[in-house]
């Protein structure tokens, strides 16, 4: 696959000059602009390059910890299902979890339930 990197370099940019920092909880689910990246490292699903993400934690009121989502039916022990997220099936991709700044937050999606985001937390830690 063809990846863009320059169309999204102009997006990054443009990002990083315009966009505020957005306020977040742990829990959440926002729109995120992940982008175009390198590799096997997850980009955004849609043509702008955003994707849903779980925030984790919180670093600052300018970072934070995400885990981005799929709803990808495919198994694998790092892919935890989180329910319902925008009508469709969702599963974390504990593989991918990366610190973004709160500016590449789009808007706020939903929460995911404390039973759920807890077995996510506690796997995340298991990686470590």
């Amino acid at each position: 696959m063809k990846k863009d990197f320059d169309i999204w370099n102009k997006n990054k940019k443009e990002i990083h000059t315009k966009a505020e920092n957005k306020l977040y909880h742990e829990r959440e689910v926002w729109w995120c602009a992940l982008g175009v990246n390198i590799g096997y490292e997850q980009d955004g699903s849609s043509e702008s390059g955003e994707r849903p993400v779980l925030i984790l934690k919180g670093m600052s009121k300018n970072t934070c910890l995400i885990i981005p989502l799929t709803t990808s039916l495919e198994k694998h022990k790092l892919r935890v299902p989180i329910g319902l997220v925008g009508g469709k099936n969702a599963s974390a991709l504990l593989s991918q979890i990366r610190i973004v700044d709160t500016k590449r937050l789009i808007n706020k999606i939903c929460f995911i339930e404390k039973v759920v985001f807890e077995q996510i937390r506690k796997t995340a830690k298991d990686l470590l």
